[in-house]
């Protein structure tokens, strides 16, 4: 049982897919094959069944699927302890984040590490929060920075870097535009489009119409600030956006009975061996200013 044939395992359980395995892996998918029929006959059990195009775990791969990500998380711990004992800063940092803090918060950050520690191959992935918190987790990333959750229970340990204020926004020409003063009952007459349902953002922005026992009328979603910044600026609906995404296509409402903002920081697992990399960024993290934002990073 190879670490290969177990990371391989782990990616189409995850996928769900031997093609997809296969590309997030750079293998191809006859080798994607081999190594699971290898890895079948060692441990002599089916571990997939392909229904058409569907791939799903048996019984038997379902039970492996845990004590694969402890395997593997184990011999990946283990080489990072051993590469820390160099004293060098160097290898390769997984790191996810989310678009909106890859885009407008990371990118001089990035570029100083860089400049700083040139034997460190960056691997980032841009994930939604919530998936990078399953990300770090399960041992897929060492480190995550994203929208904090509200409550982050151990083994994840959350540091907050920024506060990211949000306010209420519409178009120009939107009927409440003009107004001087606007409750939270006045927004939930008209139409809203928010983040995702499983968003962090979107829980944060529910709960205060919950403490308030009101409920807006969100007609669509979608997890990408600038698609919401867009929606919003053609007078498809209100909605929430970080203060730092206004510009003259939204307008800023004056709501007399909210205030809005999240927390933006980074995650990592506290019973990992952290890199010296990964250690090293999240020093660099710490000492960041906490009001930087790159203001035209999208554009």
């Amino acid at each position: 049982m190879d670490l290969a044939s177990l990371n391989t395992f782990i990616a189409i359980a995850e996928q769900r897919s031997f093609s997809l395995a296969g590309a997030r892996l750079h293998v191809t998918q006859p080798a994607i094959s081999k190594r699971v029929a290898s890895l079948e006959e060692q441990l002599g059990v089916r571990l997939f069944d392909r229904i058409g195009r569907e791939t799903r775990l048996t019984e038997a791969g379902q039970a492996l699927l845990p004590r694969a990500y402890r395997i593997v998380n184990e011999l990946e711990d283990a080489r990072r302890a051993l590469s820390n004992l160099s004293g060098t800063v160097s290898g390769r940092l997984s790191l996810a984040t989310s678009h909106h803090i890859g885009l407008r918060r990371l990118p001089p950050l990035l570029r100083a590490f860089t400049k700083d520690y040139p034997e460190v191959m960056l691997d980032i992935r841009f994930l939604d929060s919530e998936v990078a918190y399953a990300d770090v987790l399960h041992g897929r990333c060492e480190l995550a920075i994203i929208t904090l959750s509200p409550h982050c229970e151990p083994p994840l340990e959350a540091v907050k870097v920024w506060q990211d204020d949000l306010d209420f926004v519409v178009a120009p020409d939107h009927p409440l535009a003009q107004r001087k003063h606007i409750s939270l009952a006045d927004l939930c007459a008209y139409p809203a489009v928010f983040p995702g349902s499983h968003t962090f953002t979107r829980k944060i922005a529910l709960q205060l119409f919950d403490q308030a026992g009101l409920t807006p009328h969100i007609s669509m979603s979608t997890n990408y600030m600038e698609t919401i910044k867009m929606m919003v600026s053609i007078g498809l609906a209100w909605s929430v956006l970080p203060h730092s995404m206004l510009d003259d296509s939204v307008v800023r409402l004056p709501i007399t009975d909210a205030h809005l903002s999240r927390d933006l920081g980074y995650i990592v697992h506290t019973e990992r061996t952290l890199s010296n990399a990964a250690q090293a960024f999240m020093q660099m993290l710490s000492t960041t200013d906490s009001n930087a934002v790159m203001v035209d990073a999208a554009r």
